[in-house]
């Protein structure tokens, strides 16, 4: 895994936490590829309650959460699900959860913070998710589980991207609070 020098802010805020813990995996990838398995992607969809072999974005996602939340001793205010499109329709319900929607960021891209949830939905159920790092205009710098360095949704490792918020897929925004 590679270190790299971050932009999240030093302090001891869940989402500052839980952005620390998804860049710590870096690198982290399946094995076999192409597997959705390995010691990590394990770890992660274990944390979720799945087994081996399920896409494992969201799983991550609760991950990096769960262990900002542990290192806080607080708790995990991310819907334990392994499913984009559940976690998203849960926010709404969850009174830890501020939901942003496409439309508002359009007009406002300043809404986004670091350690935002970013929800992408495509039909038939499918979804991907990640961390926000960082925005720059309308660019958001994320770190996703189950990606590659061509931005799919059915990768294979954590990865750095660059995604623009008038992504036709972009649901909106998950904020955290506890």
């Amino acid at each position: 895994m590679a270190s790299v020098h971050s932009n999240i802010p030093n302090t001891e805020t869940l989402a500052a936490a839980a952005l620390q813990a998804a860049e710590s995996q870096l690198g982290q990838c399946e094995k076999p590829k192409g597997s959705n398995s390995g010691p990590m992607v394990n770890e992660y969809l274990h944390a979720v309650g799945l087994a081996p072999g399920y896409a494992w974005c969201q799983a991550f996602v609760y991950w990096s959460y769960a262990t900002a939340a542990k290192k806080l001793n607080l708790v995990n205010p991310v819907t334990k699900t392994g499913s984009v499109h559940d976690c998203w329709n849960h926010s709404s319900t969850n009174s830890t959860v501020t939901k942003i929607l496409k439309a508002d960021v359009e007009q406002h891209p300043d809404r986004v913070q670091p350690g935002d949830q970013f929800v992408l939905l495509f039909s038939g159920n499918a979804g991907h998710t990640g961390i926000v790092e960082k925005v720059e205009g309308t660019i958001l710098h994320t770190i996703e589980g189950n990606s590659n360095n061509d931005g799919s949704r059915e990768g294979y490792e954590v990865v750095r991207h660059q995604r623009n918020i008038t992504d036709k897929a972009l649901a909106g925004f998950m904020r955290y609070a506890v």
